[in-house]
């Protein structure tokens, strides 16, 4: 069986994969990092990279922390055990330019040992999502098709399961909107007759290696598209959606607070701007209310 050491390795794998990715995919930002310790037990590693050619503000933080599971962290899982581990790589991407969308990708694997008479808890989530500021709907196509294309080398069953857990997970509830144009979201995935703890890891890899070929191929579609002052205002705009479902809804958010995670690693994920305009309304026929109008639950894509 995979150890946790193992899988913790490889997702730093794929976080230098993707920091080398990305600053070849932007030609002028380049990442800082900060290593960091937990108070508890653990650390990882920050990277973050500002002001680039297209990327405005990103981040990709590894993690691996472990210790005593918060009380209202076991209350949330039903624990009985104290002791966890968890490891994981998550990124967050704000670009410079209203035609090129945010992302969001996050793989993650977390166990608690066995007490005497209990079995151990372990599972794997993850899952990867576009927010558009404006929704291209050839490259939500794209996008939709090549994450079903990675899910069904594992399992025919797991896009349209996961794509429908992301549509109602990345859902701002009082605006009755979803955050974006969704993707793949899993949770607590655990191994079962039909796949392998083995299979399982490899897709969690597969998930995250797959962030590059997508983000770069929306990139280089949208970034020399010209753009105007109201459309840079409009992504301002979209960009405080973003901000309130992570602060209000975010569960990687609650969990990376109520464990005395590193602060600005947590919050790597704001944008760099956002503005809240009182009771905003789009034109009548515009690309504006176009992209409201697709920012539902259910949308097929594929």
């Amino acid at each position: 069986m995979i150890s946790k050491e193992q899988i913790a390795e490889d997702y730093k794998v794929i976080q230098d994969e993707i920091c080398a990715g990305l600053e070849a995919l932007d030609g002028v930002a380049k990442f800082e990092e900060e290593l960091w310790e937990r108070e508890g037990g653990g650390g990882g590693r920050t990277r973050v990279l500002q002001n680039g050619n297209v990327l405005e503000k990103g981040g990709v933080n590894f993690s691996a922390v472990h210790g005593e599971l918060p009380e209202a962290v076991k209350k949330a899982f039903k624990a009985d055990q104290d002791d966890f581990f968890a490891t994981g790589v998550s990124i967050v991407m704000h670009p410079n330019h209203p035609m090129v969308p945010i992302i969001h990708m996050n793989i993650r694997y977390f166990e608690m040992p066995a007490a005497e008479g209990v079995e151990p808890v372990r599972w794997f989530g993850g899952g990867i999502d576009v927010t558009p500021h404006y929704v291209f709907e050839d490259d939500a196509r794209f996008f939709h098709n090549h994450l079903k294309s990675v899910c069904d080398q594992f399992n025919p069953e797991f896009y349209p399961k996961f794509k429908t857990w992301a549509d109602d997970y990345f859902f701002i509830k009082h605006r009755d909107e979803t955050r974006g144009i969704g993707g793949i979201f899993y949770d607590r995935l655990k191994a079962e007759d039909s796949i392998s703890w083995e299979q399982i890891f490899e897709f969690s890899k597969a998930v995250g290696r797959s962030f590059l070929p997508i983000y770069t191929e929306l990139v280089n579609r949208n970034r020399h598209k010209s753009f105007t002052e109201a459309e840079q205002q409009w992504q301002y705009l979209r960009r405080s959606r973003y901000a309130e479902f992570n602060l209000v809804y975010d569960a990687g958010t609650k969990f990376g607070l109520e464990t005395n995670g590193r602060i600005e690693s947590i919050l790597m994920s704001l944008p760099p701007t956002a503005k809240w305009l009182y009771d905003y309304k789009p034109e009548p026929g515009s690309a504006e209310e176009h992209t409201l109008s697709l920012l539902k639950k259910g949308v097929d894509w594929v």
